[in-house]
């Protein structure tokens, strides 16, 4: 097993219990693939897949972390992509019943952490991640921010970049302030921005 420094990178589709709910079968079988496909294409900073969790990709990076711009920036590309996917799958399954209920119901969040120490284990062909920080990653996702599509830092992440780099962030964005108690971990402390501004039109 190998451990260190790791990005973790969450883009998890927000909705998607309900739409599998309300869609039928055979629509959603082709809607969901689609879009975790594009995401998975739109990776434009070396992420490397560990799994494909239904309706989330766990991405991760080991090494030296992207610059903060640059983090954000593919984030922003994900949401962007996501969308002009949807706007695809809607004129291509036209007449679908049900097909116009694809971005009321769909969205997407982004989870982003940092741990020093996570484990690389080789399962097959597969890179499975372990550790305290793949824990956290995944509760991040059980939050109870009042909106379905954002990007979250949580406090390890945004403190693995400098000062100024912070301060160029919240001073460009609307950086919310939030945290989660996790037991036997405690009080998680996270920051995160609302996508919807940087949604494309439909």
């Amino acid at each position: 097993m190998h451990t260190g420094p790791t990005l973790i990178c969450i883009p998890d589709i927000s909705g998607f219990t309900r739409f599998m709910g309300e869609i039928d079968f055979e629509l959603s079988t082709k809607i969901i693939p689609s879009l975790l496909n594009k995401i998975i294409y739109s990776n434009e900073i070396g992420l490397k897949i560990s799994e494909i969790e239904g309706d989330a990709v766990l991405f991760y990076r080991t090494g030296e972390l992207p610059s903060l711009k640059d983090l954000i920036d593919q984030c922003i590309y994900f949401y962007t992509e996501f969308y002009k996917q949807m706007n695809v799958l809607r004129s291509m399954n036209n007449g679908h019943k049900g097909v116009d209920k694809i971005p009321e119901l769909l969205g997407l969040k982004i989870i982003l952490h940092y741990g020093e120490e996570v484990g690389l284990v080789p399962i097959g062909k597969n890179i499975k991640l372990m550790g305290e920080d793949i824990i956290v990653a995944h509760r991040l996702l059980k939050n109870t921010i009042p909106t379905d599509e954002y990007i979250l830092f949580s406090r390890d992440i945004l403190s693995s970049y400098s000062q100024e780099d912070r301060q160029e962030l919240q001073m460009g964005t609307n950086l919310i302030s939030g945290n989660i108690q996790v037991d036997h971990l405690g009080q998680i402390d996270f920051k995160y921005i609302d996508l919807l501004p940087f949604r494309p039109d439909m």
